[in-house]
């Protein structure tokens, strides 16, 4: 028997590495589609139509925040309870759910940050068969109608939204079995009594059939009698329309793999409608375009956190991740969609202008025909309930905030985290990593981080380290910290069966694990073999994995290890879709299918308190995680995945990246040179100038590639990617600025041209080129053998300055700009200020103090504002004793001055005023410093006539003082 496990091993090694060689590139045979979705397809399965729903309005109840009343399915007499808020700040909450479950229904916990405060609803009209609600002082008005049920949100007389006006709700109540054993045996019993009776009365007329008119048993059941009447909205009820169910309903296989329902088919789904909107966006994670796509003649959207290696581009499968928000914009108004369960998601869009060329619609415009745009949206969930929050703007930075004040912002992540990151899978021992860090050393490339994969654990056991390639990690990670450098160590979620490991045996013996549906431990195959899964949705499950991140438990950790969590969809290589099965048990009994999308974020969360924890509440933490839901950013970074080195996704990384901001998600990067495959040089260049310019910047690399240390491509390359890294690390301040304002009010970091200039109809589908806050317009070359791209300047009547030339150009207008291989296309907007720290060093802790340049460009009317964050750059400091600056930089009226932009927060810092930059400016005949005493300095300048670019020399003036800069 002992001998056992060895001889199967080898089968075991074959089998891994056959999953691996068919992961190298996506099979999309392991990964569903709709139609081999049940609930999916009985969703989809519902035409648009005359809705079997009706509104009881005379049930309505109207309470001091709340509006609930009573729907019911006319084919199935199920009674469903409808609530309605009116939120502060321009959000309608929609909830459905049934009125009397036979259990409970999941409902997604820990994602809104509080419950947000309700305005005073008021019936303000009423007829027949409507009625109007009144949801606060904004104007907002909802009209719900009877028969079919539907709802109209207007604003004045503007149709913002309709809800159900297609008629595709669809809510699979909660229901006994109908083919349970003591059906079978009733039925069985009925059938062999019939066959007695028919023996004895082969003359008794029959009854007509329900095919020929007669009731079904169902049917009876259904009508009832005189005294159950009034019980009808009370007692859910089976229907004809249920009396064959489909097949999958109660169980469903998906190749080798059966998942059990114990509860039945519980799926929900709804639509809206969206008059006046063509363009739509979000719901990440997908490799597709920034606007979304109609899905007629395909799969809808899915949104379903799996595992899928290299995965393919323009496709609405599924990813890492899920945020279920979907924005709506026009050059009138913004709106979105923010759509609470955690199942597996489905989400259909369509359109009636999809498909409609330019011409096209210019003709119905002419012609004096032509319907109003409008976009459809289905969203499909396999269980739950419906949860619905419609934030209604009306602009983009309005439904940013709106989201934000749900979900909460960005975490304002520690400096060093917006550095630069040397990663591969896997550096080899200690020996390796001083070696790599010494290769940044001798060729004076910046970097922060250093990160080690799955291999630097013992066996793949988390929370350890191979003792004969990291036996001493505390020393490794001291060196480092001596280089003032970090260093990020994986730690996943699938834990190693093996009764010799500790975090295996705690787990275990706590009873932390997840269970299969029978209450063992549920266990998969992941990178460790066999592996349990830790129960993140128990609370206290979270607790004691974040109690492992302390330096006595996380044995070599030092303050300078932060951490990676990957493989956290969860990743389950047995799997169904090479995840967990969706009967799995969580704590409280939910089963996985309820809270699949959830568990990526709790692993996230649970990580980040452990930093938070180690550090007596006073170190910010950073974690990366691949899997994600709403309220993600709350915790961390993320990124895009396993992707390849290939130019396409090179290119795909920039629309994805937005819109993982537009759903919060700030902090997002793309491996850089690609997961698999092996770049060339042109390519790894490329991808290092673009990520760069994007909020998380890590090169990473998979096992089987070639090294591919920036050093590794010759001298001309290596200065290539040296200038961009430094240009990352120069433009440090401003970034670190950005996320700060987004922490503070929820906008993204990385953004789609359109949120700054909502009715320029010519940004709605770019995606190739974005801003960084409001101030820099990036377009990353990302065409192999390019010699040069088309730029698009937006806003009438501004100016943008080339931050390269200082060239100005005025705007709207699209732009050829010629590249060369040291071309990154960079743009400053006038009327912007941004900072930067030009005594580039080796990280950013050696820039700690260092001077500041201010770069000032001035919009046609001679103006600019922008600001500057600073802190510690590490702590909490800044929130929990006000320990920061926020200085306001303004020019106008041929002035500089610099202010405090809050004044409760105080920081001291030697950090002085190194150089001003001012683009757009005359020849001065003099420029006077007047510090906050009204003493008076003149300042050294030089003035480029063909440029007109006046750089001032040494003002000398600390960062953190009041003072102005005059030009005479």
């Amino acid at each position: 028997m002992a001998a056992a496990p060895g001889r199967r091993r080898p089968a075991v090694l074959l089998w891994a590495a056959l999953c691996l060689a068919t992961a190298l590139a996506v099979d999309r045979s392991n990964f569903k589609t709709c139609e081999q979705s049940g609930f999916c397809r009985r969703q989809r399965g519902l035409q648009p139509g005359h809705s079997p729903y009706r509104a009881l309005l005379e049930s309505l109840q109207l309470g001091p925040d709340a509006a609930r009343l009573q729907l019911v399915n006319e084919a199935t007499k199920v009674p469903l309870l409808l609530e309605l808020w009116g939120l502060q700040g321009n959000v309608t909450r929609i909830r459905i759910k049934e009125l009397n479950p036979l259990r409970p229904r999941f409902e997604v916990p820990d994602v809104l940050v509080a419950e947000p405060p309700a305005e005073r609803l008021a019936v303000t009209g009423r007829d027949e068969g409507s009625l109007e609600l009144s949801l606060g002082p904004a104007g907002h008005r909802l009209l719900v109608t009877e028969k079919p049920f539907r709802m109209d949100l207007l604003q004045g007389r503007e149709l913002l939204c309709s809800v159900n006006a297609r008629g595709l709700l669809f809510f699979e109540h909660l229901r006994q079995r109908r083919d349970s054993f003591s059906d079978k045996v009733s039925s069985s019993v009925g059938s062999l009594w019939d066959k007695i009776k028919t023996l004895f009365h082969r003359d008794t007329p029959r009854e007509p059939t329900a095919e020929e008119g007669g009731a079904t048993e169902e049917q009876e059941e259904t009508t009832g009698g005189t005294e159950d009447a009034g019980n009808q909205s009370e007692k859910p009820t089976e229907a004809t329309a249920e009396a064959a169910e489909e097949p999958g309903s109660w169980e469903e296989t998906f190749k080798t793999h059966t998942d059990t329902k114990p509860n039945g088919p519980t799926s929900v789904g709804l639509d809206f409608s969206l008059p006046g909107f063509e363009h739509v966006y979000g719901i990440p994670e997908h490799a597709d375009s920034l606007r979304l796509r109609t899905t007629r003649g395909g799969d809808p959207y899915r949104l379903y956190n799996l595992d899928v290696f290299q995965y393919e581009l323009y496709n609405p499968m599924a990813l890492y991740g899920s945020v279920p928000l979907l924005l709506a914009h026009s050059a009138r108004r913004t709106l979105g969609i923010f759509w609470l369960n955690a199942a597996e998601t489905w989400v259909d869009i369509s359109s009636n202008t999809a498909g409609k060329t330019l011409f096209g619609k210019l003709l119905d415009y002419m012609q004096g025909g032509g319907e109003t745009p409008q976009t459809d949206v289905r969203w499909m969930s396999e269980s739950g309930i419906v949860d619905v929050f419609l934030l209604l703007g009306p602009t983009p930075a309005a439904v940013a905030g709106q989201y934000a004040a749900l979900t909460g912002t960005q975490a304002l992540p520690p400096l060093f985290a917006l550095g630069y990151h040397q990663s591969r899978w896997n550096y080899n021992d200690e020996e390796d990593v001083a070696a790599v860090e010494r290769g940044f050393e001798e060729h004076a490339v910046p970097c922060d981080v250093l990160w080690l994969d799955i291999e630097h654990a013992d066996g793949k056991r988390y929370f350890t380290w191979d003792p004969s390639k990291f036996p001493r990690p505390r020393d490794m990670l001291e060196r480092l910290a001596a280089k003032k450098r970090k260093m990020v160590s994986i730690v996943d979620p699938h834990i190693k069966v093996d009764s010799g490991y500790r975090v295996h045996n705690e787990l275990r013996s706590r009873g932390f694990y997840v269970k299969t549906k029978d209450g063992s431990d549920y266990e998969g195959w992941c990178w460790p073999g066999s592996a349990a899964y830790p129960d993140f949705t128990n609370p206290e499950m979270r607790a004691w994995w974040a109690s492992m991140f302390a330096y006595d438990q996380y044995e070599g950790s030092t303050e300078n290890l932060f951490t990676w969590n990957d493989m956290n969809e969860p990743s389950v290589f047995s799997g169904p879709e090479v995840t967990m099965h969706k009967d799995a048990v969580h704590h409280g009994g939910w089963e996985h299918r309820d809270l699949h999308n959830l568990y990526g974020l709790y692993v996230q969360m649970a990580t980040a308190e452990g930093q938070i924890q180690r550090s007596g509440g006073q170190h910010r933490p950073f974690v990366l995680s691949r899997a994600f839901f709403a309220g993600s950013q709350r915790y961390g970074a993320v990124w895009t995945g396993d992707n390849a080195a290939e130019w396409e996704h090179l290119k795909i990384s920039i629309p994805m990246c937005l819109s993982f901001g537009l759903a919060g998600l700030s902090f997002c990067g793309a491996d850089v040179g690609g997961f698999f495959k092996n770049p060339e040089a042109e390519l790894l260049v490329r991808w290092y100038q673009a990520g760069a310019f994007q909020p998380f910047f890590r090169a990473h690399a998979h096992l089987d590639t070639a090294r591919r240390e920036p050093w590794l491509f010759g001298e001309e390359n290596v200065a290539l990617i040296r200038a961009a890294v430094r240009q990352r690390y120069a433009l440090l301040p401003f970034w670190y600025t950005a996320f700060y304002r987004s922490h503070r009010h929820g906008l993204p970091v990385m953004r789609p041209l359109w949120m700054e200039y909502p009715e320029d109809t010519t940004t709605f589908a770019i995606d190739d080129q974005y801003m960084i806050d409001r101030a820099l317009l990036v377009h990353p070359v990302t065409e192999q053998g390019a010699r040069g791209v088309q730029v698009y300047l937006p806003g009438k009547g501004e100016v943008w300055y080339d931050v390269t030339s200082h060239q100005k150009h005025h705007a709207p207008q699209t732009l050829y700009v010629p590249v060369t291989m040291s071309s990154v296309p960079v743009f400053q907007r006038g009327g912007t200020v941004v900072p930067r720290q030009e005594r580039v060093r080796r990280s950013t802790e050696c820039m700690r103090g260092d001077p500041f340049t201010l770069y000032v460009a001035l919009s046609p009317q001679g103006t600019a504002e922008g600001d500057l964050f600073l802190d510690d750059g590490q702590s909490f400091d800044y929130k929990t004793k006000a320990r920061y600056l926020h200085r306001q930089f303004t020019f106008a009226g041929n002035t500089l001055t610099a202010s405090s932009a809050d004044p409760q927060g105080s920081f001291d810092t030697p950090a002085w005023l190194e150089r001003v930059v001012i683009l757009g400016a005359g020849k001065p005949a003099a420029v006077v410093l007047r510090p906050a005493d009204g003493s008076e300095t003149r300042l050294d300048f030089h003035h480029e006539a063909e440029t007109s670019v006046l750089t001032l020399r040494k003002p000398g003036v600390r960062i953190g003082d009041d003072w102005a800069i005059i030009l005479r």
